[in-house]
């Protein structure tokens, strides 16, 4: 009976495979007849390497059981290290990564290139620390351990934080796609992001992570291989690296002396530990076979994520050197460096090979981080608060449902806001200021309890939305003091963390008689496993 499902699915999804890869051709199609100047060979090349791996996922779903909601979204606990560091890699090295890096070496120096080192140590202390412990208690998702030691309205409190994150992150990343696919290829910015989040919309609904992980793996090897094949060619259109870095070291002469250095440190641990709770990096923790792989694969994905970032930062030296009126051509936009300098400063053909790169950085991330966003909302808000008794295949169905979603709602984000680098660093904000303290506070304190939580809650996001945000059109409500060109030299963000740590080490302790703490669950516990 099993056998005779799995054939049907099987079928199902290869009838899908061709109605999307002729959707896609048709698309490319359409798009290249409505340019006045079509990159025909740019538009079939890019329909063709989607439909790759649209393809690749479908054959990598074959290695999950139909229905499961065990092998949708933890990989049925399987992921080997080998591909764990594939995995985590390519899901942290997205499109962001690779046009912020670009971004903010060009616009701002390799002082404020703070994004790569950052996460790459949240990967590093998330290792030593943090998952190891997720992994021997079994949780299925991030708010696994908040369900169960604050209830699941705590948790479902707690999703919103987190889906905020992924929305933003989301955003930034079809964003870099969409920003170099219209450029390199002359199509609309808003169409090509559309474009874009359609794809791995219907991509990532094609199986879960199985499909993710196999996919990453492919995808990461075009990305680096390909970000590595365009340094050369931007570096000898800048007068070689040498002359490049002198230009760019004068350009960026005496910056340090004008450097915020509350406003630079405050972005600096949104970033190093507003990067360790992400369901996107425990979703590959908790699928690990035990707690060792876990560890090893984000010790191991931090140092890759950091090499990652010197192709970028490599191109937005050497675009920072260029002489860009010899050549006829007005500076580029900082927030456009890395697309502009792939169409002026390479021949097309390594043009067609970075823009594969960058989308490839793009697959590999927002397939994930929407299936992350999914898998808490089935798990840790539908099954608890809506229908307990949810089977695998409905909890399934609803990830799948969710998924669409969550990437709507981050195409409309992609589409209003102007600054990759910035929308990447806002991604951590909520995540660093809400959910950084509550989960150290559920791993680490024995006595925190659930109104401990909801007034650790409210004084972070209270002070955090005080404090305003001109990306969000947040009014600033506090009186901080500013610097002469208007940034704050208070460090609100970490005190908006610490602030929320202080109030649920202390609540937790006050109310301890009427609100008694609760255990974690214990490895094997019933409670922490998926259905």
């Amino acid at each position: 009976m099993r056998d005779s499902a799995n054939h049907g699915a099987a079928t199902t999804s290869r009838r899908a495979g061709v109605l999307v890869s002729a959707g896609l051709v048709a698309v490319a199609l359409a798009l290249a007849l409505s340019t006045p100047t079509p990159h025909w060979g740019g538009l079939l090349a890019m329909a063709a390497f989607y439909t790759f791996f649209y393809w690749l996922g479908l054959w990598a779903a074959r290695r999950s059981q139909e229905g499961s909601f065990r092998d949708m979204v933890l990989a049925g606990r399987r992921l080997g290290l080998g591909v764990g560091v594939f995995t985590m890699t390519a899901t942290w090295v997205d499109g962001g990564y690779l046009n912020g890096t670009a971004e903010a070496t060009y616009g701002s120096g390799l002082l404020h290139v703070q994004a790569p080192w950052g996460y790459a140590l949240s990967l590093v202390l998330g290792g030593l620390w943090f998952a190891p412990a997720m992994r021997r208690h079994g949780f299925t998702t991030l708010l696994d351990p908040f369900e169960r030691r604050f209830g699941k309205n705590a948790a479902a409190l707690l999703y919103i934080p987190a889906l905020t994150g992924e929305v933003f992150w989301t955003a930034a990343v079809l964003m870099a796609l969409g920003t170099t696919f219209g450029m390199l290829l002359d199509v609309d910015f808003t169409l090509s992001i559309i474009l874009s989040a359609a794809v791995v919309i219907v991509y990532t609904m094609s199986g879960g992570l199985w499909s993710v992980a196999i996919t990453d793996v492919a995808q990461l090897v075009v990305l680096i291989v390909g970000m590595w094949i365009v340094v050369p060619f931007v570096a000898q259109a800048s007068g070689g690296l040498e002359a490049a870095w002198s230009a760019y070291v004068e350009a960026f002469d005496g910056a340090s002396a004008r450097v915020n250095w509350w406003a630079w440190t405050d972005s600096a641990l949104l970033l190093v530990f507003g990067g360790i709770p992400w369901h996107v990096y425990f979703q590959r923790v908790l699928a690990s076979r035990d707690a060792a792989t876990a560890r090893w694969l984000s010790l191991l994905s931090g140092a890759c994520c950091l090499l990652a970032a010197v192709p970028p930062a490599l191109i937005g030296i050497c675009a920072r050197g260029t002489d860009w009126q010899a050549l006829g051509l007005a500076p580029p936009d900082a927030a456009l460096v890395l697309p502009y300098a792939l169409l002026h400063l390479v021949p097309p053909a390594v043009s067609a090979i970075g823009l594969g790169a960058v989308a490839a950085a793009v697959m590999s991330s927002v397939d994930s981080s929407i299936l992350s966003a999914s898998s808490m909302a089935a798990w840790n808000v539908y099954r608890p608060l809506v229908r307990p008794d949810s089977s695998s295949a409905h909890l399934t169905k609803v990830v799948k449902r969710v998924v669409l979603v969550v990437g709507v709602a981050a195409t409309l984000m992609a589409i209003r806001v102007e600054s990759v680098y910035t929308l990447w660093v806002l991604c951590s904000d909520l995540v660093y200021c809400v959910l950084f303290p509550q989960l150290v506070l559920v791993l680490w304190d024995r006595r925190a309890n659930r109104w401990g939580s909801y007034a650790g809650m409210a004084v972070s996001a209270v002070l955090r939305v005080l404090a305003g945000e001109p990306l969000l059109g947040l009014p600033r409500l506090l009186p901080l003091p500013e610097d002469r060109f208007g940034v704050t030299t208070v460090p609100f963000r970490t005190i908006a963390m610490l602030a929320g740590l202080v109030t649920i080490w202390t609540v937790s302790r006050l109310t301890a008689a009427r609100c008694p703490a609760r255990p974690l669950a214990e490895p094997g516990d019933e409670a922490s496993r998926p259905a």
